[in-house]
């Protein structure tokens, strides 16, 4: 996200104010502590809460993202893209992290489906459209694009196993099953950095470079917003899971809506700000990197690393079992951009189907949500 400051801003927060000043998408910032102050003040209206989380964690979510592509800058192509890989979905998995501690796995699991089917068809395509309605025909690296697909096409197929053997007696088998296949997972994902990121990386581009004249943080100052920041998001999703259930009650939305659409935008703004930025600029295999980069990074690790944690954290472990639906629609996700990337080549009526495909699900999972 190119959100720039004026490098001669005195005081070591200096940087910090100018970017909040120069950046629309962080004027929010001044709204976080209202959502803490109303679980205090007045703990049960619980759909004035939601919304006030919702938009405390937007901006939340792109400060992060400036933090982690201004150290990502200062340590280079290899280090700094394991720590955006690493630190891409921090906002998925820190509310992620607080539905598992109060047990909602159903709004875990629709979250983490949701995550996938939004950057594969609404990032994307949003991207596609917009980049291609200044840019009448774009091009971008086709390597990049066939492996983060192949890696998502990997990561439905493992999470369509737990689901097929449902109906079996023993849940303990599901379980067992799970946590071999998250393991796996997590294998395939360090094993995919390694091979982009050191062995075969000139196949595949190095990391987003800063636009001339872009200046980005020093590290002390990075690394203490991204901490702060860390905790914010934390405490703010805590405010968010406590007030998803009545708000989602009242608003007439199903867990599963809310985890697959409202958490998955929400947790991914920074994200698409980035995305659609880059497409606007025709750089867009910055902004495809972005989009089937966070989609790996939910499918082979933050998925996984959740079904590990649950067994610390959560009342019980979590299982890598979707409802039929979540697997039929992240599989069609996978197989639409897998086609619509197959050229190398976007137009603007491109982005527009893959999106309608994207409305498709989300309508459908409005009227008729899965059974609990």
């Amino acid at each position: 996200m190119a959100l720039g400051f004026d490098p001669g801003a005195s005081g070591p927060a200096g940087p910090l104010l100018e970017t909040i000043r120069h950046s629309p998408v962080l004027w929010p910032l001044v709204f976080v502590p209202v959502p803490l102050l109303g679980r205090l003040l007045f703990p049960e209206s619980h759909t004035t809460l939601f919304v006030l989380s919702v938009i405390a964690i937007v901006p939340l979510a792109a400060l992060l993202s400036v933090a982690t592509e201004s150290i990502a800058t200062k340590l280079g192509d290899a280090k700094g893209g394991l720590l955006n890989a690493t630190l891409g979905n921090l906002t998925e998995l820190v509310i992620a992290m607080a539905a598992l501690r109060a047990g909602e796995y159903v709004l875990v699991k629709a979250s983490l489906a949701g995550a996938i089917v939004t950057n594969t068809l609404f990032m994307l395509g949003a991207s596609f459209l917009l980049g291609g309605l200044k840019h009448h025909v774009q091009e971008y690296n086709r390597a990049n694009a066939r492996l983060q697909v192949g890696m998502l096409f990997l990561s439905t197929f493992a999470l369509l196993v737990p689901s097929a053997v449902s109906g079996a007696d023993s849940g303990a088998i599901t379980q067992s099953l799970s946590l071999s296949l998250a393991l796996l997972l997590m294998v395939t994902y360090c094993l995919g950095l390694v091979f982009t990121l050191r062995t075969h990386r000139a196949f595949f581009g190095s990391e987003t470079q800063a636009e001339a004249g872009e200046e980005h943080w020093p590290v002390p100052l990075a690394l203490t917003a991204l901490a702060i920041t860390t905790l914010l998001v934390a405490l703010v999703s805590e405010v968010f899971v406590e007030s998803v259930e009545g708000a989602a009650l009242k608003l007439g939305m199903s867990h599963a809506f809310v985890g697959f659409v409202v958490v998955a935008l929400v947790g991914g703004a920074a994200e698409m700000a980035s995305a659609f930025s880059a497409a606007r600029k025709d750089r867009l295999d910055l902004s495809v990197g972005i989009a089937f980069g966070s989609a790996s990074q939910i499918a082979l690790f933050v998925a996984p690393v959740l079904v590990l944690l649950s067994y610390a954290v959560g009342p019980q472990p979590m299982s890598l079992q979707f409802w039929p639906g979540a697997i039929v629609m992240m599989f069609i996700a996978t197989m639409a951009a897998s086609m619509a990337t197959n050229s190398g080549r976007s137009a603007w009526f491109t982005g527009v189907l893959m999106i309608m495909v994207y409305l498709v699900f989300a309508v459908t999972l409005y009227v008729l949500p899965p059974k609990a």
